[in-house]
């Protein structure tokens, strides 16, 4: 039998000091990507005063960046299925440092729609492979903890960013630009990165066994010496066999369509509903004549229940069904937006705004675990792209709905569309989401039988969960 059997020799290794340097990396690259998709909406107030932008102006650049967006996660998707999950995650961190510090030096609507466009498709790349990255390197029963926990340190980039853009924005007419070199920082990581060990799950799916083995070798060796000896793996499965349709192909195929779609609706909602809300609530805000240092400094206030709500994510995420914690942490996020649009009073707006940000930060990172657990290894990056993509594309739409509603209907409209979308991705999750949540013994993978160790390679809903 040609393999290495990859997943199961990742998911009997305990996690050690190995793993939590990984982690740690992936965490940084997080931090950098939510400091800099947060840098345009903290300084659109001042730079629609400086360049004398309407609504309808911050509406298109808002747009284009998600279409780059969207191009980004396919680019990242397909270059994670060719190049690697390492070498996928070293260049995307690349791209969006690059155009984040030309950023610096747009002068007027137009430029600053180029640049953002290509800044936001290195972004959203590096997350598509980050999250495909900690999938198929950490044990299957702690995947989305640990996911978890990366994005309760990368969270921490948009109450930062929102904060240095509340002191430095106001400083003088062009101080706004200084944001975006922060958003550069994120090169450093590029230092990190290459530290990194290759997926081994993806080495095998490409029959590189020689390499795979020897990844793996290294990875058992280093594990072992910190934590002892290692149990034996449960047995493979099945044989890897080379791929014979493309991945587009072979996601047309019913046991992947209908979860794909599910995706689809998924990151659509989460993409309109919390990007409506955080890419606007500072100029909707000055808008409704509050001051724009205030509006700046509210939703600064508010976004520190984000890391909050990555970290609560990290304790109940393995514990219960990703599925239905997401239909209750949507759920919630529609309730606590709506009650921000109808309030004015500056407490009750930074309360209702960090109830916002805590449950949908948590929300994404159960929706990061649960996204590429729907696929196998050859249709996980370019499922997972293309969900995360058309979410993102959705938003080139969302502004200008946003705009639309705001001229047409007032500020209060808005939070209502808003609330709809969340709701509406919380139904469709609880009547057709699968379920994907693996059981094992108590007793840990060093104890497991074959039985419960090969849970990870297990039945969802249409078909097999194969590695």
């Amino acid at each position: 039998m040609e393999t290495t059997n990859s997943a199961n020799r990742i998911n009997r290794m305990p996690i050690t000091r190995y793993h939590k340097l990984i982690i740690i990396v992936v965490a940084v690259a997080y931090f950098f990507e939510f400091a800099d998709i947060n840098t345009f909406s903290t300084t659109a107030p001042k730079i629609a005063q400086a360049w004398d932008l309407d609504v309808n102006h911050v509406a298109y650049i808002t747009s284009i960046s998600f279409v780059g967006m969207f191009i980004g996660s396919l680019l990242g998707g397909w270059l994670a299925d060719r190049a690697g999950r390492k070498m996928a995650f070293l260049y995307s961190t690349l791209w969006f440092s690059v155009f984040s510090a030309a950023t610096i030096f747009s002068w007027n609507m137009s430029s600053m729609g180029v640049l953002r466009f290509l800044t936001c498709g290195g972004l959203s790349a590096m997350t598509v492979v980050a999250v495909i990255y900690v999938n198929e390197i950490f044990p299957a029963k702690v995947r989305g903890k640990y996911l978890a926990y990366a994005m309760v340190v990368g969270i921490c980039g948009t109450p930062v960013t929102n904060l240095i853009a509340s002191a430095v924005v106001p400083l003088t007419d062009w101080s706004w630009r200084l944001v975006f070199l922060w958003g550069t920082l994120g090169v450093v990581i590029l230092f990190l990165i290459r530290h990194l060990p290759e997926s081994p799950i993806w080495l095998e799916s490409k029959r590189r066994f020689g390499r795979a083995e020897a990844v793996l070798g290294e990875m058992e060796s280093k594990i072992s010496d910190l934590a002892g000896q290692l149990s034996a793996p449960a047995p493979p499965v099945a044989e890897v066999k080379e791929q014979k349709k493309s991945g587009f192909r072979t996601l047309m195929q019913r046991r992947y369509l209908m979860p794909l779609l599910v995706l689809v609706v998924l990151w659509v909602t989460q993409t309109v509903g919390f990007f409506g809300y955080s890419s606007w609530a500072p100029t909707l805000l000055s808008k409704q004549g509050i001051s724009v240092e205030d509006s700046i400094l509210y939703v600064a206030l508010a976004t520190i229940g984000a890391p909050l709500g990555s970290l609560l994510a990290a304790f109940i995420t393995d514990k219960f069904e990703r599925k239905w914690l997401l239909v209750i942490f949507g759920t919630a996020i529609g309730i606590a937006g709506l009650l921000y649009g109808l309030t004015f009073n500056p407490i009750m707006v930074v309360v209702f705004g960090f109830l916002v940000n805590m449950f949908e930060r948590g929300y994404t990172s159960l929706a990061y675990a649960y996204s590429p657990e729907l696929f196998d290894t050859r249709t996980r990056s370019l499922g997972t792209g293309i969900a995360y993509g058309v979410g993102r594309l959705s938003n080139a739409v969302g502004p200008l709905v946003i705009a639309g509603l705001y001229t047409s209907s007032g500020y209060v409209s808005v939070f209502i569309f808003i609330a709809c979308t969340w709701f509406i991705g919380a139904v469709v999750l609880a009547l057709v989401g699968s379920k994907t949540k693996v059981e094992h013994s108590a007793q840990g993978p060093e104890n497991e039988s074959p039985q419960v160790a090969s849970a990870s390679i297990r039945s969802i809903t249409t078909g097999r969960y194969e590695y």
